[in-house]
Order: C-alpha cells, then structure tokens, then sequence
C-alpha cells in the first residue's frame, strides 16, 4: 500500500503504490512488453517496471544515459519509462508514427546510448535504408520479432536479469523527455524534471472538481497518445485518485473502441479531438457506450462544438459535463474550462465564436496568463487579440540539444506558447489560431467548427492561409462523396470569402502522433507552397 510523501520521480511511482487495491487497469490490446494478459493491477505494473529495469540493465544501461522510446502507442512506454528512470538514466518517448527520416532526424539531438523501439519501426527503417542512430547505440527490439533487422538484440533475451535497486536523479535534474507535435517541423525533445512535471503538472489531477473529479466507482477509459506528458500525469491520477477500473485504449480503431467498452462500459471518457471526431458515428451504431458517461474529457487540440454536443446528447446522465484542457508540452495544462451539457446544447446555432474555442480559466495556484503584441511584447488590453503567454513553475527545463530555441520563447519569465488568443473581461482565454497558421481578419479554428457544424456530411475541416489567393477549405467526407455545391454556398454565404473546397479522405490527412493535422505538410501538398502569413518564430 502507498505510503506518504508520494515520490515525484517516475521511476518510483508504480512500487511506491503497490499492493493498492485499486484501480484494475484493462487494456484493449496486450503490452508489448507483456504479450500474454490484457489486465493488470498496481502490483504487476510495479513488478514490470522492476523486471525492464534489470533488463535495460542488463543491456548496458547506465546512471545518466539516455534512452530512445519508439514502439506502438501503449502505456507500456510509460512503464518503460519509469523503468528507465528508476535507473537514473533519461528516458525519451517518441511517437512511432514518424516517419524513419525524421526519426533519423531527432536522434543526433538525444544522443541515446539504448534505443529501445518495435520491430514496425526498425523494419520501416530498414527498407528505406536509413539508419535510424549510429554504431554507439545499442539498438533493442521490445517485440522481438524474428525478421528484426540485423544488429538488433530483442528485450526478451535480458530475461531474467537482476533487479536493481533504484537510482533516481535528483528531482531538479533531467528526468523524462517528450516531444513537440511536429506540426510544423522537427519536433523538438521537451525536457522535465520530477518537480516540473510531477511535482506541478499532476495538480490539476488532485484538484477537487465538481462533477469532474474521479469517483472510487468511476471506470475511466483512455485513448491518447501515450508519449505524452499528459498521459504521464494521467497515469498519476489513476493511483492517486483511484477510480474501479482504468480502461487504456491505446487503439482508435472504432471496432477495437466497440470491443473494450462493451466489456467496461465507461462513466469517464477521455479522447484526443480528432478521435472523438473519428468516433461520431459510433453515436449511432453503438449508442450504449455512451449512456453512462458523466464527464467527458479531451486535450491536446481544439475540438469542434458539434462534436462536443454529439457525445453530450448521446449520454442518459443529466448533470453530464464536458472537461477541455488546453496547454502544451512544454508547460503542461494551463487553463481548463468546464462545459455543462445544457450550456452545450443550447450552444448550437448562437452567435459569437465556438463556445469550445474558451479553453477557460489559469489552473488555480498553478498559471497565469498574459496576451501581448507579438512585435512590441507590450500587454495587450482584455479583449484584444494577441500573443498568448503563460507564467508557470511547470515550464520544460530547456529543448534537449536546442537550448537557444528554448531561450528564445522565454519572455522575461513567461512562455511564449506561439498561440493567437484573447484573455476575455471575465478572466477566461479565447484561442483563435497558432500564430504560424493565422489568417488575417479571421480564425481558422472558428470557421473549420463551423464548417463542420453547418455540412452534415463533413468530417474533417482545415482552413489554410493562402498569401497568394483565397483561403483554401480542404475537407472529408463520411463517404467520400463531393459536397454538394448548393449546400456549400449556404454554409458560407455568411463567411469570409474562401476557395472552393478540396475533399480528401480522413485518412489522407497527415497527422502527428495525438492526431493532430500537420498543415505544413497539408499546405505543401494542396498548395505546393510553405508560405504562411504566420512568422512560425515561436512554434
């Protein structure tokens, strides 16, 4: 059972809560790492992070190292994560949805001793022929697969190895690294320590809510990217503020979603935006999944209002609310904002921007906010748009390998997060666009939730700022039929004048690994083009 103070270093989270009772943690698909049981409890986890332990260990790993994490979305890199950490070495986790020249890319700024990855990623890289790292790394597969590229030793053959016993850094140091989005380039490694990210990311976790807080009777399903910060401090929550099941959906496939949640219906569900998106039609295939739900939840990316109001109407439960964090990487949450279902509903057709466009209030005793002139730095007057900043003790400790690109979005204390928003009269943030996408006069955030809203058939909307011409709607369809060009003249009859739309199907957007919409290399592919009206100085 856990015992006071909680350790804020990963690598002693899951033993310091082993022997808890609960929750009872049910995977849609098994770990890698643990091929044979789709469920586990505090103690097997803990037991796990023990045996990779002595298994990285036993692959030469060693206090002050670095680590490469690149396998499948799963939450078993978040236990290879703390099993990295309990060795006091830095373990950096690493979507493996990019592709292997990017992947080749990053690794020089890392410079991993181990890089641990499935055998998806080292046989892609292998027949493209790029060599993911150089001759110093020890290059380890977490499935073992026989075909493995050669050179490369499966986790499996440290089976066995000794159990070490911990050796954390100090909770000031390095202790974790994720990633950027990528949305507009290379992504950049974020670096945390135990203090930052444990230490003050997890306290909206902790927070005492209303209607939004976990309950000891919750079942609380999961699908994100589990690379992610956010999933760490996610992780913390489930044994801090134990519900009775945690349902990790490391899979978005709709037919894996309808396989788990039959089995544990949830009453919390937490989703990346374009996964709910993905997922809208499951309203009405398989509308039991969703009776039971009290409060939904999505991060990472703005959602759509009419998707927000789908899944509302979709629940039995009155007093129902939907929870939206906004943030970033590098400072974790910093506002949430909480949307009744009767506010949502009534939402629908008013005037005014999307109501999911206010991401809400600072998290209490955690963040501040201040919107100013991008070229002046001067603050900018409530309701007046501007260049959002954030004054948090949650900040990244630098970009591991590019400390000056770290430096330069630090503002005399405050981070520029490279968002375009406005700090409303009544202390709530208004995020209209990032400043590399933004369209003068307008918000492309805006008009893609409406567009969304208003063409029934549309399931997928992004609006890209054309220097040289209109703005340029591309879109996707549930069937990947034309939009009727009638019903496109009335949806926009009231809008800024646009291109004539460009329908591609969902699956033909380029995405990072929270599925987020890559618009560069959208814009490069629709418009040939990488102009922007943005400066992208701070992305």
């Amino acid at each position: 059972m856990p015992k006071n103070p909680r350790p804020k270093n990963i690598g002693l989270l899951f033993e310091h809560y082993a022997g808890s009772p609960a929750p009872e943690w049910h995977l849609d698909i098994p770990f890698s790492i643990a091929p044979d049981t789709r469920t586990h409890d505090a103690t097997s986890l803990a037991n796990l992070v023990s045996d990779m332990s002595g298994r990285l260990k036993a692959a030469g790993l060693r206090r002050g190292d670095r680590v490469a994490l690149v396998k499948n979305n799963h939450l078993d890199t978040i236990v290879l994560a703390a099993a990295v950490a309990r060795l006091g070495a830095l373990p950096a986790m690493i979507t493996s949805t990019f592709d292997s020249e990017t992947l080749a890319r990053m690794m020089p700024r890392l410079e991993p001793k181990l890089l641990v990855a499935s055998e998806e990623v080292l046989g892609a890289a292998d027949r493209a022929g790029i060599k993911l790292v150089d001759k110093s790394t020890r290059v380890v597969c977490v499935d073992g697969a026989p075909d493995s590229p050669s050179g490369v030793t499966p986790l499996a053959e440290f089976a066995g190895a000794d159990v070490p016993q911990p050796d954390i850094v100090d909770n000031s140091d390095p202790m974790l690294c994720t990633h950027t989005s990528g949305t507009t380039g290379v992504p950049k490694f974020v670096a945390h320590s135990a203090n930052t990210l444990l230490g003050v990311l997890s306290k909206l976790e902790t927070l005492r809510i209303p209607f939004l807080s976990t309950r000891p009777d919750d079942t609380i399903a999961s699908c994100i990217a589990f690379v992610h910060s956010r999933a760490v401090t996610w992780t913390f929550a489930q044994f801090a503020l134990p519900p009775a099941k945690a349902v990790v959906l490391s899979q978005a496939d709709p037919s894996t979603v309808v396989e788990t949640l039959s089995k544990h219906r949830p009453t919390t569900l937490e989703a990346c935006p374009n996964i709910y998106q993905l997922w809208e039609h499951l309203i009405r295939t398989n509308p039991e999944l969703f009776t039971n739900i009290r409060a939904y939840l999505s991060t990472f990316d703005a959602i759509h209002p009419s998707t927000v109001r789908a899944f509302m109407a979709a629940t039995k439960r009155r007093g129902a609310v939907w929870g939206q964090s906004w943030g970033q990487s590098e400072i974790g949450p910093a506002t949430l904002a909480v949307y009744p279902k009767r506010k949502v509903m009534r939402s629908e057709g008013s005037r005014g921007g999307p109501i999911t466009n206010n991401v809400g209030r600072p998290i209490p005793f955690v963040t501040r906010i201040r919107v100013v002139d991008p070229e002046t730095r001067k603050p900018k007057r409530r309701g007046q748009r501007g260049l959002v900043l954030i004054r948090t003790k949650g900040r990244c400790l630098t970009y591991l390998g590019e400390p000056e690109r770290h430096r330069e979005k630090d503002w005399d204390g405050w981070w520029n997060t490279g968002d375009i928003g406005v700090h409303t009269r009544t202390g709530s943030l208004e995020i209209l666009d990032r400043e590399v996408d933004s369209i003068p006069g307008m918000s492309s955030l805006e008009l893609e939730s409406l567009l969304i809203e208003r063409l029934e058939p549309v399931t997928e909307a992004i609006v890209l700022g054309n220097p040289n011409g209109l703005p340029l709607p591309v879109v996707s369809t549930y069937d990947g039929s034309p939009l009727d060009p009638q019903e496109w003249r009335r949806a926009t009859a009231d809008l800024p004048e646009l291109d004539e739309p460009r329908v591609i199907p969902w699956e033909d957007f380029p995405r990072t690994g929270t599925w987020k919409v890559r618009r560069p290399q959208l814009r490069n592919r629709m418009l040939n083009s990488e102009e922007t009206f943005g400066t992208g100085r701070w992305t």
